[in-house]
């Protein structure tokens, strides 16, 4: 019986993945793996080079139907009691599954698992965050963008935390994250109406919902280089914003804040538009 299944959704990625999947092998430890790699119609050729290269992995072609359908799909398709989600253009550079597999044997209410993320230059991406109130996301949805420093982006990104330790949190990054099957059979798995963003999100809100604890842990420690599948499209933007939407619309618009829809609507919109012009300047400008 393995101990931990690896479940990477690849679209496009090229030889991000390849390099995934290596990291995954020597940073294993002494855990029994089994591999799924579940190719979102990806035509680059990516999915070919990764079977050719890894034959421990499985590789299981499916349509494109979003991130959480494929994340569905490969956990379907395996067994192990925890279960790794990994973008594919996630790298894993320090600490070991094994490590990982036994904090999560330490910590039984532990329903999600994520490591400390680095960007590509080495800086700490902020995973493990609160679920901010609606005038701390409506101040970090329009200063964000043009002022990163912001006390409502600090607040939302727990700024004052340097991520060295471990911490339960309200919802952890998407890019790389454990789950534990017991906790994912109780509430669910990820909702399919999230083609992209905001899936991760919504899982850890029902896991916290159903008592279980989303913990972040320093202990692995990956590389994510960012929308090597996706880029920074508008068309991106616009989905991020729909998905979130999707999030307040499924957990917060309760009661009188269903009054709030079309305007919540009407803000993520313009907010996409704000960030898709600021990077066409900073595209511009370079």
């Amino acid at each position: 019986m393995p101990e931990l299944a690896v479940v990477i959704v690849n679209h496009n990625a090229g030889a991000y993945l390849l390099r995934c999947l290596r990291s995954v092998l020597e940073r294993s430890g002494d855990v029994e793996l089994e591999i799924v790699v579940v190719d979102n119609a990806s035509t680059d050729g990516s999915a070919e080079e990764a079977a050719a290269a890894f034959p421990q992995a499985r590789l299981i072609r499916c349509e494109n139907r979003g991130f959480a359908a494929g994340v569905n799909v490969g956990i379907r398709a395996t067994s192990a009691p925890s279960v790794l989600v990994l973008n594919p253009d996630v790298e894993i550079v320090s600490g070991t599954l094994a490590e990982l597999v036994r904090l999560a044997e330490a910590r039984p209410r532990a329903g999600a698992i994520g490591p400390r993320i680095l960007n590509p230059d080495g800086t700490v991406y902020p995973s493990g965050r609160t679920v901010p109130s609606l005038a701390t996301a409506v101040g970090h949805a329009f200063l964000g963008p043009v002022w990163p420093r912001n006390p409502f982006t600090r607040r939302y990104h727990l700024a004052d935390w340097d991520r060295t330790t471990e911490r339960r949190v309200d919802w952890i990054s998407g890019a790389a994250f454990l789950l534990r099957r017991r906790a994912l059979e109780e509430v669910g798995p990820l909702d399919e109406r999230f083609f992209l963003y905001a899936e991760e999100v919504d899982l850890f809100t029902r896991l916290r919902e159903a008592g279980w604890e989303i913990v972040f842990t320093p202990s692995l420690e990956v590389v994510h280089e960012q929308g090597v599948s996706t880029g920074r499209s508008r068309r991106m933007h616009l989905i991020h914003a729909e998905s979130v939407y999707r999030y307040f619309e499924k957990h917060h618009a309760h009661g009188w804040r269903r009054a709030l829809l079309p305007l919540a609507r009407l803000v993520l919109r313009a907010r996409a538009e704000l960030v898709s012009a600021l990077d066409r300047l900073r595209g511009a400008e370079r």
